[in-house]
C-alpha cells in the first residue's frame, strides 16, 4: 500500500470515526464506561474540526434546542476528498 492507499484508509476509518461519534453522543454514558471512553478519544479526535465548521455552519435552532450539521458537513467535506483520491488508485 503506497502513501495513496494509506490516505484513503486514514480518511475512510475518519468517516466511521465521525459517524460512531455521532450516534454514541445520542447514548447517556459515564465516563467510566469503555463505551465513554470510546466517546472521549472521539471528542479529541474529532471536535476540533467540527468546532472550526460551527464558525461558518452554526447548528440550526429547532423550537428549544439545536440541530448541529457540523458532523454532516465534515462528512460531505472529507467524501468529497476521498472519491477523486480512491479514483487515482490502481
Amino acid at each position: 500500500m503506497g502513501l495513496g492507499g494509506a490516505l484513503v484508509f486514514a480518511l475512510t476509518a475518519y468517516l466511521y470515526a465521525v459517524v460512531a461519534w455521532v450516534i454514541l453522543s445520542w447514548i447517556p454514558v459515564s465516563r467510566d464506561h469503555a463505551l465513554g471512553r470510546l466517546e472521549a478519544f472521539l471528542d479529541r479526535v474529532i471536535a476540533p474540526a467540527t468546532q472550526q465548521i460551527r464558525r461558518v455552519v452554526p447548528p440550526l435552532r429547532m423550537g428549544g434546542g439545536g440541530l448541529d450539521l457540523s458532523p454532516l458537513v465534515l462528512i460531505i467535506a472529507v467524501r468529497w476528498v476521498l472519491i477523486p483520491l480512491a479514483g487515482r488508485l490502481p
